[in-house]
C-alpha cells in the first residue's frame, strides 16, 4: 500500500504530505484507523491493486457522526472500477456503523477523483482557495460530502468496525 501512496506525495498534490512515511509510520496509521474505522485493500491475484479508507473527521465530540473517506489505486488498475467498488464497500461499511456524513477532501486539480466521488453520489460544499503548497505552486482543496444516514434529533454514537466486521465481504 505504501508503494502505491508514495508517488502521489513525491510527484503529485493528491496527496499535500511531503514526506514519505516509513512503513513502521503507515503500519501504525493503519492499525490507529481500524480501531474505529474500516481500511479495506483490493487484492488482483496477490497484488495490492488499491485501497480505501475512513478516518476521524475532527476531534470534537459533535464530528464523530462524520468521516474523511480517501481511496488509492495503483496505476496498473486504473479505470478498471478497483476505486468505485472499494468506495462502494467503505460507504457501505459506514452506513451500517452508523455515521451519518462522509467527507472527501480533493486537492486540486484531480478531475478523476473528482469524477468518482460524483459518481458515487458526493456533492461540493465547499473549496478553500490556495491552501497547499507543493511541487512548486498553490493548490485549491475541494470538500465532497454525501451522506450516509438521516440526520436524526437521538441519532445514537456510531459502532466501531470491529462490530461489524462479519458483514465484511470476502
Amino acid at each position: 500500500m505504501l508503494s502505491i501512496y508514495s508517488p502521489f506525495i513525491v510527484n503529485a498534490t493528491a496527496s499535500f504530505e511531503t514526506e514519505v512515511p516509513t512503513i513502521e509510520q503507515f503500519a501504525s496509521r493503519i492499525t490507529a484507523t481500524t480501531q474505529q474505522y474500516p481500511w479495506l485493500v483490493a487484492d488482483a491475484d496477490g497484488q495490492v491493486a488499491g485501497y480505501a479508507y475512513a478516518s476521524k473527521h475532527r476531534e470534537r465530540a459533535a464530528y464523530q457522526w462524520s468521516v474523511e473517506t480517501s481511496v488509492y489505486v495503483h496505476p496498473l488498475f486504473y479505470r478498471k472500477n478497483i476505486g468505485t467498488r472499494l468506495y462502494t464497500v467503505l460507504l457501505s461499511l459506514l452506513k451500517q456503523q452508523g455515521f451519518v456524513n462522509a467527507y472527501a477532501g480533493i486537492a486540486l486539480p484531480n478531475i478523476a477523483s473528482e469524477n468518482l466521488h460524483k459518481s458515487l453520489g458526493f456533492e461540493v460544499v465547499g473549496v478553500y482557495k490556495n491552501i497547499g503548497f507543493k511541487l512548486g505552486k498553490w493548490h485549491d482543496f475541494k470538500w465532497m460530502a454525501k451522506t450516509l444516514n438521516n440526520h436524526s434529533l437521538n441519532q445514537p454514537p456510531p459502532k466501531g468496525i470491529g462490530s461489524i466486521l462479519h458483514l465484511l465481504p470476502q
